[in-house]
């Protein structure tokens, strides 16, 4: 069954508000956790709006890929995901994700993710919130790591993602 879309506008407002918000004071901080605290109100709706099977798992991927960012940023993990898996990138969905420090693995994960929700849902509120969630996590990769944001952009374009 559908959703109620009675504050939905309200709410995708409110969540696209925020994310920016905290794009920009994260930006202006060199933070990445206040990104990461700024897109959870559109990850949270993102997944109670989903209802389709693919969207479904993006939408709760996505929520727990950002709940593990959160904790990744706040206690400094830190480690290389492809000397762990023995690769230097990993499909995910037809899109290539490269494997490295795990606290940019996630952010670039989440931009898979997004795109997957923009890409497969009908549901405008879906994809006004995948946006937000793709913006915000740009931008957290740029804080990360600037150099990975310019190849996720030109990979992306080569890719027809955007």
């Amino acid at each position: 069954m559908a959703r109620p879309t009675k504050y939905a506008d309200a709410i995708c407002g409110a969540g696209s508000l925020i994310a920016v918000a905290g794009v920009l004071l994260g930006l202006w901080l060199r933070s990445p956790l206040v990104v990461v605290v700024a897109l959870v109100p559109s990850v949270a709706y993102e997944a109670y709006r989903t209802e389709g099977r693919s969207t479904r798992w993006a939408s709760w991927m996505m929520a727990g890929v950002l709940a593990l960012e959160f904790v990744f940023i706040v206690f400094g993990v830190s480690f290389n995901l492809s000397e762990f898996l023995s690769a230097t990138e990993q499909e995910v969905a037809g899109y290539s994700v490269p494997l490295g420090d795990i606290k940019l693995v996630a952010p670039v994960l989440m931009a898979v993710l997004s795109v997957i929700l923009i890409a497969r849902t009908r549901g405008r509120y879906t994809r006004w919130l995948a946006v937000n969630v793709l913006i915000g996590v740009l931008a957290l990769t740029y804080l990360i790591d600037p150099e990975v944001t310019q190849e996720l952009l030109r990979e992306g374009m080569e890719q027809g993602a955007w």
